[in-house]
């Protein structure tokens, strides 16, 4: 196994509030797939879980990146899921799918930490 691609994200807590807060359900519907909307939703600070999602699908983005083509990655097109074990994993889409495949993508290792203050993620793809 070998890493193909690795990327990091941060992303500060307060921004994700005030984002929820000027545009509400937008930002759900814009940045997150319906299970995602709703699972962050079910929490009691939706914008933690919000802002390492966003985290997460930013390094997984970066992790993908290289081709004109993985430019057009879109928000919708990385999700983050849960394993049956509890890890955090990704689903991936679109032309984000269409890259993995490129690249020969097997696994992508995610891992994901939040406080009130701030969200980040690692992302390494291996192919």
């Amino acid at each position: 196994m070998s890493a193909a691609g690795v990327g990091v994200d941060l992303v500060e807590v307060a921004r994700v509030r005030t984002m929820l807060a000027d545009k509400g359900a937008q930002v759900f519907d814009r940045l997150l797939t319906p299970d995602e909307a709703e699972y962050c939703r079910s929490r009691p600070d939706p914008a933690e879980h919000v802002a390492v999602r966003l985290a997460a699908k930013e390094a997984v983005y970066k992790a993908l990146q290289g081709s004109e083509a993985a430019r057009g990655i879109g928000w919708r097109e990385i999700e983050v899921v849960r394993s049956a074990d509890g890890r955090p994993d990704v689903v991936l889409s679109g032309v984000a799918a269409q890259r993995a495949a490129e690249l020969g993508v097997h696994r992508v290792l995610l891992s994901l930490s939040h406080t009130h203050e701030a969200a980040i993620a690692m992302a390494v793809i291996t192919g």
